[in-house]
Order: structure tokens, then sequence, then C-alpha cells
């Protein structure tokens, strides 16, 4: 009874942030944020984990703040309580996106590295750079659905 009340929160998350952003969500999942973007990488947001989702219209990872009960007693009266960090890349700035995975398999055994996502886009002053993420979830189509359409 539980999963399938979970199964529903979840359906109605992604048709509610499907509302929210007028895109189709193609692909989503989870990952860690590495480096790239240059608001995240400027105050320090690096190794932070969040929703990557890719939609109709691009690229977004979502941060969502995590409290705990230490955290909410030490930010009591203060106006320092954590921020969702997001980022969103249009698809028509996207240039290439590529997963890269470990195939040997006694490097699997020995040095386990997640598989990373590495997008190559444009900002808005037309500047090439690159985005890397380490992605922790079924990844087969993740890039393609990126360049698609």
């Amino acid at each position: 009874m539980l999963a399938k009340k979970n199964q529903k929160d979840v359906e109605e998350f992604w048709r509610k942030y499907e509302e929210q952003t007028g895109e189709k969500v193609l692909a989503r999942g989870l990952g860690r944020y590495m480096s790239g973007w240059e608001e995240f990488d400027s105050k320090g947001w690096t190794s932070i984990w969040g929703l990557i989702i890719t939609t109709s219209g691009g690229f977004r990872f979502h941060h969502f703040p995590q409290t705990s009960w230490l955290s909410v007693l030490s930010n009591s009266g203060n106006n320092n309580a954590p921020k969702e960090k997001t980022f969103f890349i249009p698809k028509v700035n996207i240039i290439s996106a590529k997963i890269i995975e470990e195939t040997t398999w006694w490097r699997k055994i020995f040095w386990s590295a997640p598989p990373q996502l590495l997008i190559d886009y444009r900002d808005g002053t037309e500047n090439t750079k690159q985005l890397s993420l380490e992605v922790e979830f079924k990844h087969e189509n993740l890039a393609g659905t990126l360049l698609d359409g």
C-alpha cells in the first residue's frame, strides 16, 4: 500500500514539474555536479547531488537543500537557510553530450568510478564550456535525449 502511494507521489511530482516548465521530461535520475557551470564553480558548489533532467527544451540540474534537525536548530532566526540550486541549458545551446564509463573489467573491479556525463555547450556570451557530472542511474540514452530533435 505504501509503495503504491509513493509511486503516485512520484508521478504527481513529475506531472507538476512538466506543467511548471512547460516541457516534456525525456530522462531523469540522480547525479553529482562536478564542474562547468560558472555560478556553481565560483560559489564552491561542487560535488553536490541533485536531479539530472533532460527535457524537450534542454538540460536541467536541480539540487534540493538538505536539512536535518541540527541544521534547523543552528539556523533558527537566521536567513541563511539552505536554498535550491538549479541551472538550465537550452537544447539549442548544447553542442554535444556523451557518457564516459570505464569499460575495462579489471579497472571496474579495482577502481569503481561512476559514469560521467560531459555536455559541451555555449553560454550566454557564445563561449564554449564543458559541464561534468557523475550519473547514478540508467543512462543508456541520456546523451541522445539531449541531442535529438
